[in-house]
């Protein structure tokens, strides 16, 4: 595949989400039927090793089997695909790039230093030596609200000025002054908010697309939302306030009990059964118990549109 830009980074793209087994090991099998039906799904491209993918949780020879199936089936689909090798010691991200590089992915996906929050230099520092090990590899700095340094609209604008290896940041979106600020840098790199904020951030002509949670529910349906993005603004930000009403009413009760996204994000797919990744996590973090799927399945019947089911 040939390595995003600004301008093709862009659209709905789907997370790899680990089937873990009872005895905490990573199903590939189950994990490799997955692939294929977001391949089948035809969204925009595929990401590995993020929060939902639980990163956080992998040894260096599973992140190594996970990349190279990833890389092995959407090479052969030619379907757009980024490795996430995000760690919290920068030497293995290093390390992690320069040992898949023949895999030649669209893009790496890459956390700031999380232990040790980083200066404005040292964000910049780390990126140097990052971009020239991936290069011509593109990079996408993946930012959350739980990251130890979330960057401003004006960090972003700082490290583009010297990092031009960097194509895309993923993060979460703000209020009207926020997207004020980020139009800025939406004209320079590709900007991706949650999956369940994209209408917004499209009629505010800064997003790119999402690194979707939504596409956790189901990336068919998720894939026919976006393309009513670009046809039917309103009607798309119809189907964002019926996603938000489902989510506000089943999905952030559990976030308030203390699960984490990548319990809700599993929780999202099992509602909708699109793919055989189940609810369990990885040790030591607990998970959503599959007993309380069908409720929040119900929830989702009466709270999304028919064709969020009828894609699957």
């Amino acid at each position: 595949m040939e390595p995003l830009t600004k301008d093709t980074c862009r659209g709905n793209w789907g997370t790899l989400l680990l089937p873990i087994n009872p005895d905490d090991t990573i199903d590939f099998s189950r994990l490799s039927h997955e692939i294929d039906i977001l391949i089948a799904a035809h969204v925009d491209g595929i990401y590995s090793n993020g929060t939902a993918g639980e990163f956080h949780t992998q040894t260096e020879t599973e992140f190594d089997q996970i990349s190279q199936l990833l890389a092995e089936k959407c090479n052969a689909a030619r379907m757009p695909f980024q490795i996430g090798v995000s760690h919290s010691v920068p030497a293995i991200v290093l390390d992690r790039i320069r040992r898949t590089q023949a895999l030649k992915p669209s893009a790496y996906q890459v956390i700031l230093p999380d232990w040790v929050a980083v200066t404005n230099q040292e964000a910049r520092i780390f990126f140097n030596r990052i971009s020239e090990a991936a290069h011509p590899v593109p990079l996408v700095l993946y930012n959350p609200p739980h990251a130890k340094r979330v960057l401003p609209p004006a960090g972003y604008q700082e490290l583009l000025e010297t990092i031009p290896a960097l194509i895309s940041v993923k993060l979460l979106d703000g209020d009207e002054q926020w997207y004020e600020q980020m139009k800025l840098v939406a004209d320079r790199i590709a900007v991706f908010v949650p999956g369940h904020h994209l209408a917004t951030g499209i009629e505010k002509g800064v997003a790119s697309g999402a690194y979707s949670n939504v596409a956790c529910i189901n990336p068919k349906a998720a894939q026919q939302w976006w393309k009513m993005m670009q046809t039917d603004i309103n009607e798309a930000l119809q189907v964002q306030n019926a996603i938000q009403s489902f989510f506000d009413a089943y999905i952030v009760p559990f976030a308030k009990k203390g699960f984490s996204n990548p319990a809700l994000d599993k929780l999202l797919a099992a509602v909708a059964g699109w793919a055989p990744v189940g609810t369990r996590l990885r040790w030591p973090y607990q998970w959503i118990p599959e007993t309380d799927v069908p409720d929040v399945r119900k929830g989702a019947h009466r709270h999304l549109p028919g064709w969020f089911f009828e894609a699957i």
